[in-house]
């Protein structure tokens, strides 16, 4: 059973391998996820580039888009094939382009078809199926509107909602916007777990340190941290001992660093671009003396023809 007691939540272009890979040397036991991936992706643009990932990442959730039950039920096995520990269904994306496939946030208004997709994907596999959602969009906020929605979506037999505490606007606000403009309804969350206490709720956005997640879980089961673990990734190094009554020492951003360092050298030997797992570590130094310099080396170095291990190495020599 996976504890979603710390989770980093799925964000398109950002989470992907590389990154979940970069994680596991800060955290061995919050679940990561995937960027969301649609079916259509899946079934027409190949299932290996879509659905690699290294055994390392465990445990690990893939997120899909998509509103057609039998399409999420064909990728849904697929996952499972591949070894992922969940499938999350995205019902939270605000995007025109989402919107326009009818899957991410709009779906919050087919509370209906979002059953019927959950079913279908929970008959194909043995592994948890979930939903991620807001807490409303455009004018279908109401609390009672949300109540329906889950209760509708819990006769399908899902029993793991994340809830990104905030509505969502279709139009008129971007992604970015959206993340940042509806403000942010905590107590809708509680007041949900209080309405469903036989489901687990993990609560997503605002949260930006790990005492403000405890906070939370006095009220809910679990926290999905998003931005702040990207831009901020030692901020999960705590988590293992605080979470999970880990003994396990915390690794120093140092040793995170070289243990990433053996994983890039590997992908290199593999034809993969520096530049595309540089990326991902900038903020291992955020807030720290010399972290300007670590950030800088590598931004202004990653991405030059021919370039290797080395830049990374002499990054950490700022601080050495």
């Amino acid at each position: 059973m996976l504890d979603r007691s710390i989770c980093v939540a799925p964000m398109l272009d950002w989470t992907d391998r590389h990154q979940r890979r970069f994680m596991r040397f800060i955290t061995k036991n919050a679940v990561l996820y995937t960027e969301m991936i649609t079916t259509g992706a899946i079934i027409h643009g190949g299932v290996e580039r879509h659905l690699q990932y290294n055994q390392e990442e465990h445990p690990v959730a893939i997120q899909l888009g998509g509103s057609d039950p039998k399409d999420l039920a064909h990728c849904a096995k697929i996952c499972e094939d591949y070894g992922y520990d969940e499938i999350n269904l995205n019902v939270g994306c605000p995007s025109d382009r989402v919107q326009n496939g009818r899957f991410g946030a709009c779906l919050m208004a087919e509370p209906e078809l979002v059953a019927e997709c959950m079913a279908a994907m929970a008959d194909a596999v043995d592994i948890p199926v979930t939903v991620k959602s807001r807490i409303g969009i455009d004018d279908l906020d109401s609390y009672e509107h949300l109540h329906h929605f889950i209760s509708t979506v819990k006769q399908a037999g899902v029993t793991t909602f994340i809830i990104h505490a905030r509505k969502a606007w279709l139009s008129g606000l971007s992604p970015k916007q959206n993340r940042e403009i509806p403000p942010l309804r905590y107590d809708v969350a509680y007041q949900v777990k209080q309405d469903f206490p036989d489901l687990e709720i993990i609560l997503n956005g605002g949260v930006t340190t790990l005492e403000q997640a405890k906070e939370h879980m006095q009220h809910l089961d679990g926290v999905m941290i998003g931005r702040e673990a990207y831009h901020n990734p030692y901020l999960l190094s705590e988590v293992d001992q605080m979470f999970y009554g880990s003994a396990q020492e915390i690794a120093s951003r140092v040793e995170v660093v070289q243990g990433y360092t053996e994983y890039v050298q590997q992908q290199l030997d593999q034809g993969i671009y520096l530049g595309h797992m540089t990326r991902h570590i900038l903020g291992l130094f955020f807030a720290q003396p010399k972290g300007k310099l670590w950030r800088r080396h590598l931004s202004e170095n990653a991405y030059k023809k021919g370039a290797g291990i080395e830049v990374i190495e002499q990054a950490l020599d700022l601080f050495m």
